[in-house]
Order: structure tokens, then C-alpha cells, then sequence
């Protein structure tokens, strides 16, 4: 044991110290920062300050285990209390992937016209498990897809008019793209939009972006 400063006593391992006064006190800074941990020390007064940070930030805005559990971790809460914290929040509902997953197609579908693939991307950074996304991606059909698709092109070709044709394809074509809409479905649709406005659209037979 050693005492640093204001009584506070450190208890270091015997096997973390070779030998001699220099090798305790780097032992002992190892310790202070955190580098490794104190020999004994109980984890369980840090759970009210982990429900703390979880409640914080669950407040108005659901969020995932996986992003609770990186706040928890950066905030340098102990595993074993972020588990603990984490489980018990997901026994009472607190946590819950499978709701999140669902409201975050209806929103981000409904509101920023998302396809199926860019959902599903942005729910794999948020650390949904793979079945859960698929399961909540799995209730956009293609049908829907498609006309949401039509509408986002419907809204963008005003926009386009006055542009050369070429240019008139990249830009609805691409801004399906990046909404994760496949090229197939993405073409076609721009090509309808492009045929009701009486353009010539046999360019685009078999054609790629």
C-alpha cells in the first residue's frame, strides 16, 4: 500500500512491482492513470452515476445498447457496471433495439425518403444486430420503395428543368443513389418521370448511371 497525497492510499500488487522506490512509484502512476486498476476497488458506486448518464440520454431521444454502452465506456465506467446498468434498462423497456430499428425506418423512410439499403446501413453504425434490421427494413416492401422513390423524383424535376437532358439523369439518378435506391428501380423511375414530360428516354435502354 502506498499513501499519495490528501490520505489517499493506493494498494498496488506485489507482482506489478519488480523492485526498488523508482519501480513503486511507476507502479503507483500506472494506477493514477488509470492504466491499471486498484487492487480491491469496488465498481458498484459508479451504478448510479452510469443510470445517470443513460437516463440523461435517453431523455427525449430513444437510443440504442450500443451507443449507451460507447457513452458509458468514454465516461470510463467500468465494464461490468455498464453491463449490469445496460441489462437492467433493457428488462424494464428502457432499451429496446427492435423498437428503435422499427420507428427509425418509419421515420427516416417517411421523412428523408431512405431506401432499404441506406436504413439498413445507418442502423448497423448505430450497433442494431443484423436481425433486427433486417426485420425492420423487411417492412418497407418494394412497392413502397418505389413510389416513395417517384415522389422524391416528382419533388426534384422542377428543379431540373432547363438542364440538358444528360445532366437531367445524373442529377435525379444520383440523388436516389444516395438515398440507397438500386440502380435498376433508380433508372426506371427516372426514366418514367423523364417520359411523362415527353423527353426522349430510349437513351436509357440498358443503360447504367
Amino acid at each position: 500500500m502506498v499513501v499519495v497525497g490528501s490520505g489517499v492510499e493506493v494498494h498496488v500488487e506485489c507482482d506489478e512491482v519488480d523492485g526498488g522506490e523508482g519501480d513503486l512509484r511507476h507502479a503507483v502512476d500506472r494506477v493514477l492513470t488509470g492504466e491499471v486498476g486498484l487492487a480491491g476497488a469496488d465498481p458498484r458506486p459508479r451504478r448510479p452515476q452510469a443510470r445517470a448518464i443513460c437516463l440523461r440520454l435517453l431523455t427525449g431521444t430513444p437510443r440504442t445498447r450500443k451507443q449507451l454502452a460507447d457513452a458509458l465506456r468514454k465516461r470510463e465506467i467500468p465494464d461490468e457496471v455498464a453491463e449490469e446498468v445496460l441489462s437492467r434498462f433493457e428488462e424494464v423497456g428502457l432499451i429496446d433495439d427492435g423498437a428503435f430499428a422499427d420507428a427509425w425506418v418509419e421515420s427516416r423512410h417517411h421523412g428523408r425518403g431512405l431506401a432499404r439499403r441506406a436504413l439498413a446501413r445507418e442502423l448497423r453504425t448505430k450497433g442494431v444486430d443484423a436481425e433486427l434490421i433486417e426485420g425492420a427494413v423487411g417492412r418497407l416492401d418494394s412497392e413502397q420503395e418505389e413510389e416513395t422513390a417517384r415522389e422524391l423524383v416528382a419533388r426534384k424535376l422542377r428543379s431540373t428543368r432547363g438542364l440538358d437532358r444528360d445532366k437531367r439523369l445524373r442529377r435525379l439518378a444520383g440523388m436516389l443513389a444516395r438515398k440507397g435506391y438500386p440502380e435498376g428501380m433508380a433508372l426506371r423511375v427516372v426514366r418514367q418521370a423523364l417520359q411523362e414530360e415527353g423527353q426522349d428516354t430510349e437513351f436509357l435502354d440498358g443503360e447504367g448511371f
